[in-house]
Parts: structure tokens; sequence; C-alpha cells
């Protein structure tokens, strides 16, 4: 399913067999399950997902009951900074976004719920790394990425602590255009556009 995207949302079964890596019989066996169950469906050679897939994601946060209890605290957030406001958690080395009320924006990060993004590289990610004792954090950040992007040239573990000890210290962190040049990916923006926070 991670195969479809905003770029390819319609696929062929070659075009799935090739992004999956997977043998053409394997992916159409695949294909054919998740067609059967209702999570995709095909036309003319044609295959796609079908909106049943924000089931998958949307149980996993209505069973933690996140939406509803951040709900009003990221709308209070929004309307006192006009900043979009998100919440995240540790996966691994990335970010998933899991709860998030957007505010339009000239220019701005595609981030929707279930969005990942390396964690050392948003403010949210620090703070949530910052939370772990420093040998979890090292190790949690051994583990690749899975979040799409090209991976960048490693931090050095000593410069790695210093940041999360700064964050911890603190109480907040900045991403100062270090995930794209020019936008901030984490919800609270300072007055000078160019960096943004997040509050443990």
């Amino acid at each position: 399913m991670r195969c479809f995207s905003a770029e390819l949302p319609q696929m062929s079964l070659t075009q799935v067999a090739q992004a999956a890596g997977l043998a053409r019989p394997t992916a159409r066996r695949i294909l054919l399950t998740l067609e059967e169950i209702g999570y995709a469906r095909a036309s003319n050679g044609v295959h796609m997902l079908t909106p049943k897939v924000l089931e998958l994601g949307m149980a996993y946060v209505g069973s933690l009951g996140l939406w509803e209890m951040a709900r009003p605290h990221l709308e209070r957030l929004v309307q006192q900074t006009g900043e979009s406001s998100s919440m995240a958690q540790l996966d691994g080395s990335d970010i998933v976004y899991v709860a998030r009320v957007a505010v339009p924006k000239l220019i701005t990060l595609n981030v929707d719920i279930g969005t990942r993004f390396p964690a050392m590289v948003t403010s949210q990610g620090k703070v949530l790394l910052a939370a772990l004792p420093p040998e979890d954090a090292l190790k949690v950040l051994e583990e690749p990425s899975r979040s799409g992007l090209p991976e960048r040239d490693k931090i050095p573990d000593n410069r790695i602590l210093e940041r999360l000890a700064e964050v911890r210290e603190q109480g907040w962190a900045l991403a100062d255009e270090e995930l794209a040049p020019g936008c901030a990916p984490s919800p609270l923006q300072w007055p000078t556009g160019q960096a943004s926070c997040a509050l443990p």
C-alpha cells in the first residue's frame, strides 16, 4: 500500500511489483487480497487504493483517543500563534504525525496524519529524543529512517548528545531549515519566520 502516493495514485501490476520489489505473481496475489477486503480496486488494468485505507491509520489514532484529547489544545495553540500545530510520536529514528491542525500557508511542507520525517531534523523529534536516556536515543537513531528522504551526513554521537542535552535543559527545540530550506516543519514558528519549536 505504501507504494502508492500523490505522484503515483494509480499503477499497473508491473509498476506495483517494481515499486514493492516483488515478483509479479506475488504482487498480483497481494493486490487481489487488498481488493477482496476493500483496500484497493482495479479498473482497466490499473490499481488504486480506496478510502477504506484511512481506517487503518484512524483506528490506531482512535484507539489511543489522541485526536479528541489533542484537538482542543492544538486548536487553541493555532489560534494563539497563527501557525499550524501538530502532534507526533517516535517510530524508530523517525517521527510520525498522529494529529494536526493546519493553517494554509503560501510555502509549506505537505504534512498529513501518518507523515514520517527523520526525528533529528524536526523540533518535535528532538524533544521526543531528548526525553529518552542518552544511550537509548543513540540506539534509536542507529535505525535507518523509513521516511523516504535522502540520507544526510551522519552527525557525530557527541554532537547529537550535546543537542539533546540542550533541548532537555531548555524544554523546547528548534528546527531551523534542517528538514527543507526555507521551511520550518514543526508546529510553532518564531517571529523571525526561520525556526520552529515544540514543547514537550
